[in-house]
């Protein structure tokens, strides 16, 4: 038995009273069912990480409540960077999927996808307060 099988085995016995490999190989596949994660979780992973920085977050932020498309040159007064880094921060929130982009001739306009409002929407939920 390896290390890990004991350690169920030490829990279930804690929680049961008794157990055999039976009941560790109960456990392990009743918990492998709930396992089921999607195939493809690159752009899961991708979106997440693309909201991990201040200048991000607070882009996706700012697209998300104002419900329309902005142009960057509306965006880069909120932020406290430089115009390179919100260059950077919306490429990357465009390569993740959290925002949408059209450029209409030296203007270049961004908004927050359903995905990103979606998360957004989420987190605000879950955060048990106010922003």
């Amino acid at each position: 038995m390896n290390r890990q099988s004991e350690r169920i085995e030490r829990l279930i016995t804690d929680q049961d009273g008794e157990c055999c490999a039976a009941d560790i190989d109960a456990r392990i596949e009743t918990l492998e069912r709930h396992a089921d994660l999607p195939t493809d979780t690159a752009r899961d992973q991708a979106a997440l990480k693309a909201l991990s920085t201040d200048t991000r977050y607070t882009i996706v932020r700012l697209l998300a409540d104002a419900g329309r498309e902005l142009c960057v040159c509306e965006i880069t007064p909120v932020v406290d960077v430089s115009d390179s880094a919100v260059s950077h921060a919306l490429s990357d929130l465009y390569d993740a999927g959290l925002v949408t982009r059209r450029k209409d001739g030296t203007w270049r306009y961004y908004e927050a996808t359903n995905r990103a409002t979606a998360l957004l929407d989420a987190l605000d939920r879950t955060r048990g307060g106010s922003r």
